[in-house]
């Protein structure tokens, strides 16, 4: 296929011996100690921040608040300018660029990949941490792509162009390049949002999924409240890039809570074990 072919463009001689790949271990916890970040020279939007997550999260908030920095801080693509992020009690900076890689998998909101290449190819690319640079793709490294098709179900779509999917589909190919890392952390910024609410739902039962049935660590932004409360184990919400709660969605969400992060008031309905958010004052209409 297209991605053995870049492979070999490289390869000079025989592969080097490759170490066997161990079963992923799953993360225990990562947390931000004491972490400061500022854009340039304004005031920090992170001032001496402390977070610890155990478990899949989604992060909510206004727009401004500092879920997306904070995503970025845990992916590495920024860089705090004091305290420490830590991975399992190690800093995420200590390790080298292709062992984050087999840590942590990103997702961002907006995606791109350059050239028209089919979604095998693409998918293929998160075998990349794997691969030295004279080496081929091995047989576990197609299975393991497989695997990943096989999950998001884009079987039928592989070799097809990326350009000729549907947004869902698009984003499915995006989460199994992630999956193909293998890793156990898995971040994402907002994936739904530029979806209608079938492929909305698809890929939040994807992912759910994905954290259920192969253990991997989901941490997301994502602003829908409700899905949020179906969908996730716990829920992490950030006002001025200050942490206002962190627990269980039962157990934070409510009528102050809500007021506190959106400086808005929000009607929480209690429905036997369900929970809902309705985002609009009623209104008494005289017939």
């Amino acid at each position: 296929d297209e991605l053995q072919i870049i492979f070999e463009r490289y390869k000079e001689m025989l592969p080097e011996k490759r170490e066997r790949k161990k079963k992923i271990k799953k993360i225990k916890s990562i947390e931000l100690k004491h972490v400061s970040f500022s854009y340039g020279y304004t005031r920090p939007l992170f001032d001496h921040f402390l977070l610890k997550i155990e478990k899949s999260v989604f992060i909510q908030g206004k727009t401004g608040s500092g879920k997306s920095t904070l995503l970025m801080l845990l992916s590495r693509i920024y860089k705090i300018q004091q305290g420490s992020i830590e991975l399992d009690n190690k800093n995420i900076w200590d390790y080298k660029f292709k062992e984050f890689a087999r840590k942590v998998a990103v997702v961002h909101q907006k995606n791109q990949v350059y050239g028209d290449l089919n979604v095998r190819t693409i998918i293929g690319y998160g075998r990349l941490p794997y691969l030295n640079y004279h080496q081929s793709l091995s047989k576990e490294d197609k299975q393991i792509i497989d695997w990943a098709i096989e999950v998001t179900n884009l079987k039928e779509h592989q070799n097809k162009m990326l350009n000729s999917l549907s947004g869902g589909q698009q984003q499915r190919v995006w989460i199994a390049l992630a999956l193909a890392q293998k890793t156990p952390i898995l971040l994402l910024d907002e994936p739904t949002t530029y979806l209608d609410v079938k492929a909305q739902i698809e890929t939040l039962n994807l992912l759910r999924k994905i954290n259920k049935e192969y253990q991997i660590t989901i941490i997301m932004v994502h602003h829908d409240i409700n899905q949020a409360i179906h969908y996730s184990d716990e829920i992490i919400a950030m006002k001025n890039g200050q942490l206002m709660f962190q627990g269980k969605p039962h157990d934070v969400i409510n009528q102050k809570s809500l007021k506190e992060v959106y400086e808005y008031d929000l009607n929480v309905i209690k429905n036997n074990e369900e929970l809902f958010v309705l985002n609009y004052q009623q209104k008494c209409i005289n017939l």
